[in-house]
């Protein structure tokens, strides 16, 4: 006789709480039907179900995430990059402490290398019918970021295998719940066709219908709840073995309904978070203002605190980066959370004076000014004009309408082209194509777990 196994998973909800009464709503129906059915259900979320631009998990510490987890009652949670990197050591070690579910995540260790107490490399369990299904669970590896942040994460493909001679002939069904993204997936697939099912996240890739890759079925529900993916599997229970794979999303816009009980409960961590963010860190004379195309207080203000905190000669911070003003008087960290929500790091490079000077034409090119960003720790809008402390930079429009470098003095000197300057510039910067002699520097410092609103707080209580 032939059953049905159906796995459910969310996946980069980034804190995007509006969607998620929906996603409650619409998971339970769905278990309280296939419960009436007599078939099985799992629900997994696969990383990223926490991020700090939302003021809620700022407050708590991604707290306020377990604690939705736990209510919509999943069957097991592996951790992202937004688990595992933006937030300080000890508050990562305490993340968990009150989850109802495994979190399953087989590459992480302390600097001891432990394991956190709350993690699990695997889980095998039992289905209604007697047959048993494996959950691995892998994480990306940014080794330096959690090295720094008194961490040790180890080559995923590695702790994959490792995982699955563990559970050789103890398994059924093997689910592996991956926080890689989708080139590093369709690798795992390939490497390792054991694996039946990849559950996937960190791309923020929509499969809609699944992808195949040496038989194993790849699925993802993009990001911020905009879907709720399903794995349905085809069961022999008899022959102990899947005939069949299909995946399939739901897309929450078009769900009409919500559950009312997640709704008040996000409004009560509401007015819980306001009150833990409503410390005075500040009193402002006057209003401090920013401007995303031109020089203006906020962002200037901000890069001279990032050379300081640095400690380097120079600092570049681009004005996007400052969402909105201060007004004059008491200034609190919900104050500084709203203008300045990114999950981003101080970072000090080495540079030539060359690279330096090349950067900062690249920096004052007009697409780059107008350039929209999506990712990369920012949570903002435009790039907008880059902002310096301890560089002189003079640009003119020439005749061909373009904007060109003149100049560049860096602390009130010409610019040594075969010199090397420490430089201080935000961790987003260092990833990506934005400016590739940042991202290919040798020498790089990452300064954690302060975010760019600390410094900020820093320099204003000063």
């Amino acid at each position: 006789m032939l059953e049905k196994l159906r796995l459910y998973h969310t996946n980069d909800l980034h804190s995007h709480f509006e969607n998620w009464p929906k996603i409650v709503h619409y998971i339970e129906q769905k278990k309280r039907k296939h419960a009436r059915d007599g078939e099985e259900t799992l629900v997994f979320d696969i990383g990223d179900h926490m991020d700090r631009f939302q003021f809620i998990t700022e407050a708590t510490y991604g707290k306020a995430n377990v604690d939705l987890l736990n209510r919509l009652e999943i069957d097991a949670a592996a951790i992202g990059n937004n688990e595992g990197i933006t937030l300080p050591h000890d508050e990562l070690a305490a993340l968990y402490d009150h989850a109802a579910f495994p979190v399953v995540v087989s590459n992480l260790f302390d600097a001891d290398g432990n394991r956190p107490r709350w993690a699990v490399p695997y889980l095998v369990k039992t289905l209604k019918n007697g047959m048993t299904a494996a959950v691995l669970g892998v994480t990306v590896p940014y080794y330096p970021v959690y090295e720094k942040l008194g961490w040790t994460v180890t080559d995923a493909f590695e702790s994959i295998k490792q995982s699955l001679d563990a559970v050789s002939g103890k398994a059924d069904i093997i689910i592996l719940l991956s926080h890689l993204g989708l080139i590093d997936d369709r690798e795992a697939a390939e490497k390792f066709p054991d694996i039946d099912v990849i559950l996937e996240s960190h791309t923020h890739h929509l499969l809609e219908d699944g992808q195949t890759v040496n038989g194993v079925l790849l699925a993802c529900a993009e990001k911020y709840g905009n879907y709720v993916g399903c794995v349905e599997l085809t069961i022999d229970g008899e022959k102990r073995r899947i005939i069949h794979k299909q995946a399939s999303v739901e897309k929450m816009s078009e769900w009409p309904w919500e559950s009312e009980d997640t709704k008040a409960f996000l409004k009560e961590k509401e007015q819980e978070a306001e009150n833990i963010l409503s410390v005075q860190i500040a009193d402002l004379k006057e209003e401090a203002g920013v401007n995303w195309f031109e020089e203006s207080p906020l962002p200037l203000l901000l890069a001279d605190a990032l050379k300081s905190w640095c400690g380097c000669e120079v600092s570049m911070v681009n004005s996007g980066v400052i969402l909105g003003p201060l007004k004059a008087g008491p200034v609190t960290k919900l104050d500084l959370h709203r203008i300045c929500p990114h999950p981003i790091n101080p970072v000090a490079v080495r540079l030539s004076g060359k690279e330096l000077k090349e950067t900062i034409g690249q920096a004052a090119a007009e697409n780059m000014e107008q350039l929209r960003i999506k990712g990369l720790g920012f949570r903002g809008e435009v790039m907008g004009k880059m902002v310096y402390a301890g560089a002189e930079v003079q640009t003119d429009v020439l005749d061909d309408g373009v904007t060109h470098l003149i100049n560049v003095k860096v602390n009130g000197e010409e610019i040594n082209e075969d010199r090397m300057y420490s430089v201080a510039v935000l961790d987003m910067f260092t990833l990506g194509k934005l400016f590739p002699y940042i991202r290919d520097a040798k020498e790089k410092q990452y300064f954690m777990p302060e975010f760019l609103r600390d410094l900020l707080a820093w320099k204003l209580a000063q």
